[in-house]
This record gives C-alpha cells, structure tokens and sequence, in this order.
C-alpha cells in the first residue's frame, strides 16, 4: 500500500430532526434525550454461503457514498461475488434528500449508503424508517458495540496541511488561533461549511467538548486567558476564522491543488480529507498534515452503513455490509488512511505527518450526533453572519 497516498436547506433538516425527536427547548449541544434508535437488525440463523446465493438472484444494487471509493468498492464487490454493484459519489445532503423522496414514492434506487452525516442519520432518515442498521452476524464479535448502531463502517479525518516544498522546514502554522491572524487572512483554503455537513458537526462538537482544549490553545499563544461575549472559546474561533475570509470551495480536490500542487507559489493551509494525500503519488503534489499543531491537526468524523428499507435488493445490500465491514471491501476507503469499524481490520496507511491518529485529532463523539443536527441552523447562521 502506499504511505502517502439539490441540497436540502439546513432549515428544513432541523425540522425534520424536531418532528422525529423530542424537542430540548434549546440549542445546548450537550442534552441526550433523543429519542432512542430502533435496534440493529442481526440475522438470527445467518449463513454467508445462502446470502451470497440469495444476493445473486436478485440482481445489481446502487450504494451512494461522499467519497468517489465507493467506485474502487464497487468493482471489488463484483470481482468477489459476480454481483453487478454500481457505487455512486454523492455528498450526504443531496443522498438524503433522495432516499427520502424515494421512499416516499415507493421507488427505491438506492439500495444502501456509505453516510458521513451522522446528525441526518440518526435525527431524521433512521427514526423515519428510510435506513435501517444491518450488523452481519458473523462479524459482530469483531465489531465494538459502541460501533454497532448504526453502524460505523470507518472513520476518516480533516486535517490542516501545507505545501512540504514551500515550507521545508515543516508547517508553517503551529497553533489553531494562528489561522485567525491577519497573516494568514484568506490563506486557508476550505470547504463551503454550509454545503458540507461534516465541517459543521466539527464546529459544533467543538462547542460540546473541545471548549478546554482551545482555551489552552489560545493561552499557549497569547500568553493570557481567553476572553470572549461569544457562547464559548468554540464559538470565538469560528467566528475569528470566519472573518478572516478563508478560500471556500466546494471540493478537497480544489483544496488539495490550491495547497499542494506543484506549480503553487503562494503558501497557503488546507483543511481537507486525508485521501487527498493521494494526490503526492498521483500527481507529484507536495503535501502534509500540520504535525504538532496545537491543540489538534484536525478532526475524525465516522461514516456509516445503512440499508434503505424498501430496497428491491436487500440480500444484495446486506453483502455490501457484510464486504465494507472486512479488510478486503472497506481497504478502498482507507487506503489513504482511515480506521475500520471492524476492530480486527488494522489501519493500512499512515498519512504523511498524522502518526497518531488517536492523540492528534479532535474526535466526534457519536452520541452527540442528534444534537449536532439541532444545532447544526445555529452555528450556520453564526458563519453566514461573520463569513459576509
């Protein structure tokens, strides 16, 4: 392996969200009283070999997924079992809102999803009947329970990186709040926070528990406590950010050319997936997570699988699950990096600078998923507000 390698608007989830579970009065993203999901669903008397025979007598199956992978899944998937499998790249707004209608209509085409909008997941299309969480029988020894329901598939990571050959002597943005400096205005290159789910759950989970983390950061730099009329230190740095009129795009592979490509002349920082490091390898780019920087380098986010309820396929979907929650199916999504939801599957590469996954990154915490999504109108509206 190599080493380096129609949106639905946010209003209108929120109050899909409201509609399916109870309402906390308030946009604390630290209550817990959603309503609980259903229980995974586990075949009793499951048998790999009757699966595989019944997924082949029911045809092809769609799977929609955030990441272009699901392409190199899909040809794997039907090299394994001679299942024809078409794997679609669609951001999680847009996959949404098509499982929806289609199971409104009673049409289904999706037949399962690779989703990284967990908040969506589990506030809306789980409690609404439109997935549903499928853990293969077989496997569930090796699956944590934590990462059951629903299930995780695999976690992958934003970080911060720079252009290695600009800055040889590594990079040049040490500490978050760094990013908030006029030197470094309209010098980060990120997506749109408004169109990609992931980047505001990132926002969000900050104010619910990364709060500490960037005071600290901030007294490291400043060599004073932090002071702010904002909610919290969460909240001041968006907002600092947010004024500093960062690039936004609508894809890390614009982020990945801006930052790291070989014709690049201007340092610029890029907070983007991890799998864009494949571009080093493809395409000669010089690019790095930011190591050491305080108080993290970047966020992990999960993406889960899901099975729509009314698929046409549902032997054939629940093989994809069962081929994504192996080494063999999910390798195509953490080939850049990345960490299986199956804890028997190690990780295969460590991406340039990010050598402890674990104590580098800020992570998500899955049970503020629900909440994420109460609060994702909220912290819009505060970006939309100070961006300009």
């Amino acid at each position: 392996m190599r080493r380096t390698r129609k949106i639905i608007p946010v209003a209108l989830l929120a109050l899909a969200v409201a509609a399916c579970a109870p309402s906390t009065g308030t946009d604390s993203p630290g209550s817990t009283d959603a309503a609980p999901l259903p229980s995974a669903s586990v075949d009793a008397n499951f048998d790999l070999n009757a699966l595989v025979e019944a997924a082949k007598k029911e045809g092809g199956l769609m799977v929609y997924d955030s990441s272009g992978d699901i392409e190199e899944v899909a040809k794997a998937f039907t090299a394994k079992y001679g299942i024809p499998m078409e794997g679609v790249k669609s951001d999680s707004p847009q996959t949404a809102e098509k499982m929806i209608r289609e199971h409104a209509a009673d049409n289904i085409t999706i037949d399962a999803t690779m989703f990284e909008d967990g908040g969506v997941l589990m506030g809306q299309l789980i409690p609404q009947g439109v997935v549903q969480t499928w853990v293969p029988a077989d496997l569930k020894d090796q699956i944590p329970a934590e990462n059951q329901n629903p299930l995780l598939a695999l976690s992958k990571a934003n970080v911060f990186a720079y252009n290695t050959k600009l800055s040889p002597d590594g990079c040049p943005v040490k500490n978050v709040w760094d990013l908030t400096e006029p030197e470094w205005a309209g010098k980060l290159v990120m997506q749109d926070p408004l169109g990609k789910p992931t980047v505001l759950s990132f926002f969000t989970q900050l104010d619910a528990h990364g709060n500490q983390a960037l005071e600290q950061a901030y007294q490291t730099k400043y060599g004073k406590p932090l002071e702010t009329k904002e909610k919290s230190a969460a909240y001041e740095w968006v907002k600092r950010l947010s004024v500093n009129k960062p690039v936004l795009t609508g894809s890390d592979e614009d982020i990945s050319g801006s930052v790291g490509a070989p014709d690049t002349t201007d340092k610029k920082i890029g907070f983007m997936s991890i799998a864009k490091f494949r571009n080093n390898d493809d395409k000669g780019y010089n690019q790095a997570t930011c190591a050491g920087m305080a108080p993290f380098v970047g966020n992990s986010y999960p993406k889960f699988a899901a099975i729509a309820t009314k698929t046409k396929h549902p032997n054939a979907a629940k093989l994809f699950v069962h081929f994504i929650m192996t080494e063999e199916g999910v390798k195509h999504e953490i080939g850049e990096g990345g960490v299986s939801g199956n804890a028997s599957v190690k990780p295969l590469v460590i991406p340039t600078g990010l050598d402890d996954w674990q104590n580098q990154l800020f992570h998500t915490d899955p049970a503020r998923l629900v909440d994420d999504l109460r609060s994702r109108q909220t912290i819009s509206d505060f970006w939309r507000v100070n961006h300009g």
